[in-house]
């Protein structure tokens, strides 16, 4: 029998609600026919077989949470009935139950060349001209993750690269004059001869609560919200100390990883003062305030409610649990300052009226939306600051080349955002269609992670609900998102006379540490013009 866990569906997702199931015990499966959907923090994901054989036994049901690594589901291979039926003594017997624990299914599957990997991840390995039978995998029953092709694709870059640079690096704990550890990290050149340490810039070291060095972990698990704060403030998620677990495996949150990022960011400080007075060596000194800052930030504070009769509760988690951490990130790192304007519209709608029959004819519905994008994407090559990311990290701003427009669209399980990729070279009928398209999708939970992924600018349409003016939050790394108001007549004054013409408000949320409001001012009335008048588009 194969026990098939749970596999890491992506950015070491640490559970999954199972949302149906697609397979029956007795049924008969082929590799990488989809056994269930299960939904992670961002999307609905369809989880395939990774044998071809007989479901004996369904391990959850629907509704209920999976964490990754945990058994999804119970397969009787089809070598297992073969053998069976070709050697019944007791050896035989004994040798296939041996192999039936995910170690050795690993083991046999190497042996006989199978691989197991997910088609998401098989595409990618393709992408990245990486061999993925020759990648050992480090996710369940040797199972294959993004994380594996990831992996082999930077090895390969590395003995690719032609340069004579440092090919390993070599840690090493002592003890300074204080009675403090120091980690001094050494450089081991292409002739296998290693340095002092002095040439180092730079030495990071894991310290715990209690100002002690940490061992790293083998694994981790942590929602993909919390891993992608980890990366973008350079911590090792595995080296971030928790007390925390779940189903006996270590779990970090997102608070723990903030603090121990501080804790390390005050240890860098004191590695600066070391490294001047001491002409530049290179150590990481635990000071007492970074360990107490790495313990208080252990875990997250939580609010209990108490339910009185007639009130119910449902879980939060998966999908609005992600939109309600993004969010609060959003609020509490990002300065939000809202510039709100109002545009009369009447040339878009009559170019809508002009085109939506043309549209008709070839099966495209032509709704506003597209214009608008398109609109949107012209106003931010006039106007490239707000079509930028802030790296923190690095302290730079990052002007991105793309504009890569996000369309936020609210679901019956929570706010997604898709993302019109490469806007500025597709027409307005490919727009529509690839919106609707991607629309659909992200409404049926068919749309794919990559696909909500790469975004430089959001825009979120809550006037087709109701509603004129809001205070959009922006979708980080970010800097900026329009939200759009309803469309429909109001009074404008013009020559002296009041009118009734179609117009849109539009609230445009920036990112006060990178866009001054003259910044946001002067896009919002380059947009308003190409609003106003889209033939203007044509000039571009």
């Amino acid at each position: 029998m194969f026990e098939f866990k749970l596999p890491d569906l992506g950015e070491g997702v640490a559970e999954g609600e199972v949302l149906a199931w697609h397979v029956s015990p007795g049924d008969a499966v082929t590799e990488d026919q989809v056994l269930a959907e299960v939904e992670t923090d961002k999307a609905a994901v369809d989880v395939p077989s990774p044998v071809d054989g007989v479901v004996q036994e369904r391990h959850a049901e629907v509704g209920e949470m999976v964490q990754t690594g945990e058994v999804l589901v119970t397969i009787a291979e089809e070598r297992d009935a073969e053998a069976s039926e070709a050697d019944g003594t007791e050896d035989g017997t004994t040798s296939e139950a041996a192999e039936s624990d995910g170690s050795a299914q690993a083991a046999t599957s190497a042996a006989d060349g199978r691989v197991f990997a997910s088609p998401s991840v098989r595409r990618l390995a393709r992408e990245r001209g990486v061999d993925i039978a020759a990648i050992d995998g480090s996710g369940p029953g040797g199972r294959v993750t993004e994380a594996d092709v990831e992996s082999a694709t930077a090895a390969t870059d590395e003995t690719d690269d032609t340069d004579d640079g440092p090919t390993s690096v070599v840690s090493k704990v002592s003890d300074d004059d204080d009675g403090g550890p120091t980690a001094v990290v050494s450089r081991v050149d292409d002739e296998g001869d290693a340095d002092d340490g002095t040439a180092v810039k730079s030495a990071v070291r894991s310290v715990s609560g209690d100002g002690q060095q940490t061992e790293r972990r083998d694994q981790t698990l942590a929602t993909p919200a919390t891993r992608k704060v980890a990366r973008e403030l350079g911590v090792d998620i595995d080296a971030v100390p928790t007390d925390q677990t779940r189903d006996g495996q270590p779990y970090v949150d997102e608070g723990a990883v903030r603090a121990y990022a501080e804790a390390q960011e005050a240890a860098q400080a004191a590695d600066a003062e070391a490294v001047s007075a001491e002409g530049g060596a290179a150590s990481a000194v635990a000071t007492g305030d970074a360990a107490d800052a790495a313990a208080a930030g252990a875990g997250t504070e939580t609010t209990p409610v108490e339910t009185s009769e007639g009130e119910r509760r449902e879980p939060y988690r998966g999908v609005r649990r992600s939109i309600g951490e993004q969010m609060a990130r959003s609020r509490r790192e990002v300065p939000h300052a809202t510039h709100h304007d109002r545009v009369v519209v009447s040339g878009l709608v009559e170019a809508r009226q002009r085109l939506e029959p043309l549209a008709e004819e070839r099966g495209v519905d032509l709704t506003y939306t597209p214009f608008v994008v398109k609109c949107v994407a012209a106003a931010l090559e006039q106007h490239p600051i707000l079509n930028t990311a802030l790296d923190t990290e690095n302290e730079e701003i990052v002007y991105r080349d793309a504009r890569n427009i996000g369309v936020a669209t609210a679901t019956d399980h929570g706010l997604v955002v898709p993302v019109v990729d490469d806007v500025d070279g597709k027409g307005l009928l490919e727009l529509a269609g690839e919106i609707n398209d991607l629309v659909a999708r992200a409404r049926s939970r068919d749309i794919e992670r990559s696909e909500m992924q790469g975004g430089t600018f959001t825009v979120t349409n809550f006037g087709a609900i109701g509603g004129e003016y809001a205070s959009p939050i922006i979708n980080v790394p970010e800097t900026a998102i329009l939200g759009i108001g309803a469309l429909k007549e109001r009074p404008v004054a013009e020559n002296g006379e009041v009118l009734a013409k179609p117009t849109l408000p539009l609230s445009l949320a920036i990112d006060h540490r990178v866009i001054d409001g003259a910044d946001a001012a002067r896009f919002v009335n380059t947009l308003k013009a190409y609003l106003a008048d889209p033939t203007r588009l044509l000039l571009e």
